[in-house]
């Protein structure tokens, strides 16, 4: 999984950020959201209740991972905005 999110970071289809990923959940650009293990209740609620409404996966994954694989620090949530890397994500999470 973690050579997938540092793929999708270096092909420039990853988003990071709540409202920017919320943006791109509106414009139908997102095909799957990952939210950090260690974002608040809030967050995980607001993200959940996104993707239920646009339909798009959601995966929670681990903070460290998350941020080793991406290159950056203190991210809490990503939309990957492509759709073969995203079904390759979805594929990857029972490994």
């Amino acid at each position: 999984m973690r050579g997938v999110l540092g793929l999708t970071q270096r092909a420039r289809k990853l988003i990071t950020g709540t409202d920017i990923v919320i943006k791109g959940l509106q414009k139908q650009e997102v095909y799957l959201v990952l939210v950090s293990s260690d974002a608040s209740n809030n967050t995980k609620k607001k993200m959940t209740d996104k993707t239920n409404f646009y339909n798009v996966s959601i995966l929670e994954i681990d903070n460290y991972l998350l941020n080793q694989s991406i290159g950056k620090v203190n991210v809490k949530v990503c939309g990957i905005t492509d759709e073969g890397l995203a079904n390759l994500l979805l594929s990857k999470k029972g490994v």
